[in-house]
């Protein structure tokens, strides 16, 4: 079993910054890539980024974070991060880290996920 702790959300105002933290209790075949994804009220979940925590970094990134976000790792504390810049009140959603065996854009592809962080951002 894998455990994922998030942390970093919160309310900011539009043009701001803020940078999400996800943390996984071990590293497995099946956990090896995390990723970010976002759920706003009414929506989807929809995939932000994600990066592999073994090996050479290779990230990849969703239409809504391209630009703005950046996703970054420090495998030896099995954590991934995500630094959200400019934000917009579009970003407004909970924020869920997620850890699977490939890394793709898509939920159905992560077995394992925490518990959300919320991210308002107000106009």
């Amino acid at each position: 079993q894998v455990q994922l702790v998030e942390s970093g959300g919160g309310s900011v105002p539009a043009g701001e910054s803020l940078r999400l933290s996800c943390r996984a209790s071990r590293v497995t075949t099946n956990s090896q890539c995390m990723g970010w994804f976002r759920q706003a009220p009414g929506k989807e979940r929809e995939g932000v980024a994600t990066m592999n925590l073994r090996g050479p970094p290779v990230d990849s990134y969703g239409t809504a974070a391209k630009d703005r976000f950046t996703i970054s790792r420090d495998s030896a504390k099995n954590t991934v991060y995500l630094q959200m810049n400019s934000l917009k009140p579009e970003d407004t959603a909970m924020y869920y880290c997620a850890a699977g065996p490939r890394c793709v854009l898509q939920p159905s592809a992560f077995g394992y996920w925490g518990q959300g962080t919320q991210v308002t951002v107000s106009t």
